[in-house]
């Protein structure tokens, strides 16, 4: 299976959540097209975030988390490539060629995928997960008539290539406000901005493609993004899970989808 699924232990209610970016296996049969130096530790991995997320399920949400890297194919991106951002940041593709910094992660240093190589990528990885998501979502709009996805995500501090400056603690993505209703992007900045965490609303992130694509408010179907610099739950390396940053972020979201529950049900 492309992922792996931690299914609700408690009443279920209508939150799914979502972490598209903690995989670091790769395939057998394209293993040996990578540097292997890159993907011993694939550095643009969401490093331990489906760990951070790991008591979810004692409170009624299943976890869905990827287990190849996105460097095989980025479940957050467009499938047919369309840029996210078009403010001149340098955004990997969805079959990426280099690393965020620009490393080249293939042994031939190609500059791109092979069309064919990206359709098979989509129909054997990308397709699954983002049927996987649509069918949950269904099943538990149904169920309670409303639902909403939680995309999960985590990043360096820095990452030059994006922005110069450090990125805030957390950021809230939305798509400027149109993939959640108001009443569930204002619990949530509410809840988050209680804390001595720096903040930011859509800016530098909005939400990657699963959060545009399966948002659909008047639908009642909801989806959030929250991107977090790795340092609230890692430690200062960026490489190590610190158990004591960790409780911390974990406490604070606790008690987000608590209200956020609240607000569903």
């Amino acid at each position: 299976m492309n992922f792996t699924i931690q299914p609700a232990t408690a009443p279920e209610v209508p939150i799914l959540i979502s972490v598209p970016h903690c995989g670091t296996a790769f395939p057998d049969e394209l293993k040996e097209q990578y540097k292997p130096s890159l993907i011993k530790a694939p550095d643009d991995t969401d490093w331990f975030v489906h760990q951070l997320y790991d008591f979810a399920p004692a409170m009624g949400m299943t976890l869905i988390a990827a287990k190849y890297s996105r460097w095989v194919i980025d479940l957050n991106r467009d499938p047919k490539s369309k840029p996210l951002y078009t403010d001149g940041r340098i955004i990997t593709g969805l079959c990426p060629t280099t690393t965020f910094l620009g490393e080249p992660l293939y042994h031939d240093e190609r500059n791109e995928v092979d069309p064919e190589e990206v359709d098979r990528r989509l129909e054997k990885y990308y397709w699954p997960y983002h049927q996987q998501l649509s069918d949950r979502l269904t099943r538990l709009k149904n169920k309670f008539g409303k639902v909403l996805l939680w995309d999960c995500h985590s990043i360096r501090q820095v990452v030059p290539s994006i922005q110069k400056e450090k990125f805030p603690d957390l950021i809230l993505g939305d798509a400027d406000e149109t993939s959640a209703a108001p009443h569930l992007i204002e619990t949530t900045l509410s809840v988050l901005g209680q804390n001595n965490y720096s903040l930011s609303h859509n800016h530098p992130f909005k939400g990657g493609f699963i959060t545009r694509h399966f948002g659909k408010p008047a639908d009642n179907v909801h989806a959030l993004q929250l991107e977090m610099t790795k340092v609230n739950y890692m430690d200062d390396s960026e490489t190590r899970y610190s158990e004591t940053r960790a409780n911390k972020m974990r406490a604070l979201l606790q008690k987000n989808f608590s209200q956020l529950i609240e607000s569903l049900v």
